[in-house]
């Protein structure tokens, strides 16, 4: 089954980069996009689940998606995840059956 949502997608304008490369983000959400990370599930024209992702600026999407020079600090991407989660979840987007 694979994982894909207009509304997860949409969700990202207009918000801030949860990825935030040192040197390298531009803090500009007008670029923010929900940027796919490598899960196994992505390769030459496949996007991994949607729910696999962060919000992401144009800079440091380029970076993730390789289209551009920089170190993504794997490991702090969980935390990007966690923060993408959280704002989604707080607007209502992606619910948890069961979460109080």
């Amino acid at each position: 089954m694979r994982v894909t949502s207009k509304k997860l997608r949409a969700s990202a304008n207009g918000q801030d980069c949860a990825v935030r490369m040192p040197g390298i983000c531009n803090f500009d959400p007008a670029t923010t996009v929900l940027a796919h990370l490598p899960c196994g599930q992505k390769g030459m024209g496949m996007k991994g689940f949607d729910t696999v992702a962060v919000y992401a600026c144009s800079a440091c999407h380029d970076v993730i998606d390789g289209r551009a020079a920089g170190e993504v600090d794997w490991p702090d991407m969980l935390r990007a995840i966690a923060e993408t989660h959280e704002a989604l979840i707080r607007a209502g987007v992606l619910t948890v059956k069961g979460a109080a």
